[in-house]
């Protein structure tokens, strides 16, 4: 263990917060974040080499996230076709409650694929030029360009209104 452990002990007491909160972005859900960095450390701590300056070990963490968080997103998916839904989410109890959680990002956020959401939290939250995007998930910047505009159209119907129009869904990429 030796240096990986304390680049990666450094890493955490430093960066440990930054990271369960892009996990989150990732995820959007605690516990998922929680377990998100925990196999993302542990990940990086099973490696023979890992980078030793403390922020391309972030770089490089983050990148072990946004991978983790798209392979259960496509599990995730893909289990949910295989077996017929048998319980509805239960009508809330007082209808604003429903308008609130309709509109909140971030339930237009888990609503879209792992792959489009990782392109919108890498470009807007981490404001990341397309390139860098593309390099992160080892794809086409192509690919990262209609993943963003297929996002941003899915959250245009979900989650904006006529009152609240984001720039960044209007916006070129």
């Amino acid at each position: 263990m030796g240096d990986r452990g304390q680049a990666l002990d450094a890493l955490v007491a430093a960066r440990g917060q930054a990271l369960k909160r892009y996990a989150y972005l990732m995820s959007g859900d605690d516990d998922t974040a929680d377990d998100l960095v925990q196999e993302a450390l542990t990940r990086a701590l099973a490696r023979r080499v890992v980078p030793g300056d403390p922020r391309e070990l972030e770089r490089y963490v983050r990148r072990i996230v946004v991978n983790l968080a798209v392979d259960a997103g496509r599990r995730r998916t893909r289990w949910w076709r295989l077996v017929p839904r048998v319980a509805s989410r239960g009508e809330a109890a007082d209808g604003a409650v429903a308008v609130v959680e309709r509109l909140s990002l971030a339930d237009a956020l888990a609503g879209l694929p792992p792959r489009q959401r990782a392109c919108v939290v890498l470009h807007y939250y981490e404001d990341l030029p397309v390139a860098e995007v593309a390099e992160l998930l080892d794809v086409g910047p192509g690919t990262v360009k209609s993943q963003l505009h297929d996002a941003r159209r899915t959250l245009a119907r979900t989650w904006a209104t006529p009152e609240r129009e984001p720039a960044d869904l209007k916006g070129e990429v």
